[in-house]
């Protein structure tokens, strides 16, 4: 946890040096906890055991972080690793479709805001891409449940890292 902390600290820094002036909008993606799949025909299982521990490390990092709004794609897996942060944090969250999702109208509303996105191993990667504008990313393996990306867009400065928290 220290050693996430001090890495958001850091690039946080790097985009505050840029410009005080500009407005700073911050955008944390991880993808879902783990499911349950014992039932291979659920095709929107809720979240394991495993899955729901993870939310809650989740939650407790982002306890330490300022948000504005929490995003989530409509499935229970994504919902429920959301829904602990949004309760801890008393806010609601606001649906999003991944392909039907426009990247201009999402960016204005998100304009200034600290804003955490939960989707999966595919999508995830394809939004940070949208939002740095190039395909950098590529989708996680189906093991993969402790990336954070991590974008920063302030004026025409857009920085982007990726954080095992692990």
């Amino acid at each position: 946890m220290k050693k996430f902390l001090m890495a958001i600290l850091l690039f946080s820094l790097t985009v505050t040096a840029y410009s005080q002036q500009q407005v700073k909008t911050t955008y944390y993606l991880i993808r879902h906890s783990e499911k349950d799949s014992s039932d291979k025909n659920n095709k929107n299982p809720e979240l394991s055991k495993k899955g729901k521990e993870r939310a809650k490390k989740w939650s407790n990092i982002f306890d330490e972080l300022k948000l504005d709004a929490i995003y989530s794609t409509d499935y229970n897996r994504t919902l429920q690793t959301a829904a602990v942060t949004a309760k801890n944090k008393k806010l609601t969250i606001k649906k999003y479709h991944p392909r039907n999702l426009n990247l201009n109208s999402f960016l204005n509303e998100t304009k200034g805001k600290s804003i955490l996105i939960v989707g999966h191993s595919n999508t995830i990667p394809s939004l940070t891409n949208k939002l740095i504008g190039n395909g950098k990313y590529l989708n996680m393996d189906e093991d993969d449940y402790d990336n954070l990306y991590l974008v920063t867009i302030q004026g025409d400065l857009i920085e982007h890292v990726m954080i095992d928290v692990e």
